[in-house]
């Protein structure tokens, strides 16, 4: 995608379309720190990861990794960086455990030791190179983090984004510790990261295109299908999760679509393309708490937009599904790599090349951390039979929260279909009967008429109020509603 003046033009209007809190207030909970590079290198993050002893490894799509000193600090102008490995092939995961450092390359997963300490890697050995690649610009490889099991989960971008050359472009394959590949999940288009949350169970996130009407993030269950049928010829090369699934039918619905297909996984949350998400990427879970309020939610960078966004899931019927929110904007370029740290920490790092990033910079690393100020925000949406329960961050102010017209709804979805993305489609206005204040004076039931399953529900909250009579920072929320749930 070639970046131009008019295209800058809709990013900007993008941005203050879908951010349109100040910024400012933004920083004013979570600051942004920028990392200084090396005049000398051109960085182009594709990889996070934490070290021992407050270091991290920073990979780039060029090839290198560098070990950082110096990155968790509130001046980190005397950072030191010290190059790990040089001259790998575009490292998309990084991942430490028992000493190794784990790197997803393009043609495979390397692990590699520093053994005298000089934060140099001296060893290296390949743990894995089962999929197959040829020179195409657009066949990446995104690995995650160890999983419980130990093992390394690895989405393989189809061939020109759009067809499969080679062995298992468009799946997800596993990497156990002893070195074999396990295909996984088949359906994948052009995925952008890979992360998991707080159970383990494994997600990606996948860009608009070809059977995708919008960008998503995915779960990757063993022996699911995701939605593109184009790498599923791949099933004839292997007899560990069944037979190929039936193929979708162009032009209809995931939701309908599911009924014929028992293998579809629907996406978790879709990312309204120009409101929220163009090029969803890396995922961090917080698993601590230390982050604010958002403990066991998901935060996906954006690369086009230069932002991160917040996804809280629940699972409904056994099916993941909930509501994506903005989080935080002005990062310096186009976010590829996330990764939370203990502490609070957000690594973020990216790079505009391909697509042009709003950001501005060609490349960045930076940290945003939580400074122990609680937001004012939604804090997730669960899915009720005639409804949602919307909790906050913060007590409301009771009258504004009763009032019907401190909320607005919209429903929509998209096309399920074989060409490039989709238009918004199937638009209904549900009604919202009552809006019910609950005892902790942090959630409110809103009793709606019209839900439908499969859709986006977009739900405005221009009239919440805290008790400081404060406006929301972001007030606004997208659920993906896959299931609704039974009545009790």
């Amino acid at each position: 995608m070639r970046t131009t003046l008019y295209s800058i033009f809709i990013l900007n209007c993008f941005y203050l379309n879908s951010h349109s809190q100040n910024p400012t207030e933004e920083s004013n909970h979570y600051p942004i720190t920028e990392i200084p590079i090396p005049d000398n290198l051109v960085l182009e993050v594709g990889g996070i990861e934490i070290l021992p002893d407050n270091k991290i490894a920073v990979s780039s799509r060029r090839g290198d990794i560098y070990v950082v000193e110096g990155a968790y600090t509130e001046n980190p102008d005397d950072d030191k960086w010290t190059p790990w490995a040089i001259g790998l092939h575009e490292v998309l995961g990084l991942a430490w455990k028992d000493g190794w450092l784990y790197a997803t390359q393009r043609p495979e997963v390397t692990r590699m030791k520093d053994t005298d300490g000089d934060l140099r890697a001296d060893i290296f050995e390949s743990v894995s190179s089962a999929w197959g690649i040829n020179g195409d610009y657009h066949e990446y490889a995104f690995g995650s983090r160890h999983d419980p099991e130990g093992n390394i989960w690895v989405v393989l971008c189809l061939t020109g984004s759009g067809g499969a050359s080679s062995d298992f472009r468009g799946w997800c394959v596993r990497i156990t510790p002893d070195g074999k590949m396990l295909p996984t999940t088949s359906g994948i288009r052009s995925p952008g990261g890979i992360g998991q949350n707080h159970v383990g169970d494994m997600f990606y996130c996948d860009n608009q295109g070809l059977w995708n009407g919008t960008s998503s993030i995915k779960p990757l269950p063993v022996g699911g299908f995701v939605g593109n049928p184009t790498g599923n010829k791949y099933y004839e090369l292997t007899e560990a999760i069944g037979k190929r699934p039936k193929d979708p039918k162009s032009g209809s619905r995931i939701s309908i679509e599911r009924d014929k297909i028992p293998e579809l996984i629907p996406p978790a949350a879709m990312f309204p393309h120009g409101k929220l998400s163009n090029s969803p990427t890396g995922i961090a879970c917080d698993t601590t708490g230390e982050f604010g309020p958002f403990k066991n939610q998901l935060f996906v960078g954006e690369q086009t937009m230069s932002t991160v966004l917040r996804v809280a899931l629940e699972k409904i019927n056994g099916v993941y599904q909930g509501a994506a929110f903005p989080f935080r904007g002005r990062f310096k370029s186009g976010n590829v790599a996330v990764r939370l740290g203990p502490d609070g920490s957000m690594f973020v790092g990216g790079t505009d090349r391909g697509w042009g990033a709003r950001g501005g910079k060609r490349f960045a690393l930076e940290r945003c951390h939580f400074n122990g100020k609680v937001p004012f925000e939604v804090l997730k949406i669960e899915a009720k039979p005639d409804g949602f329960k919307v909790n906050f961050t913060e007590e409301i102010n009771k009258s504004s929260a009763a009032a019907i017209e401190s909320y607005t709804i919209s429903c929509y979805t998209y096309i399920y279909q074989s060409g490039y993305g989709s238009p918004v489609v199937d638009k209904s206005t549900p009604i919202i009967k009552s809006a019910t204040v609950l005892e902790d004076n942090k959630s409110v039931h809103l009793k709606i008429e019209g839900l439908v399953k499969g859709n986006i529900h977009e739900i405005n909250f221009p009239g919440i109020r805290n008790l400081n009579d404060n406006n929301l920072l972001h007030s606004v929320g997208y659920y993906t509603l896959n299931e609704i749930p039974l009545k009790k």
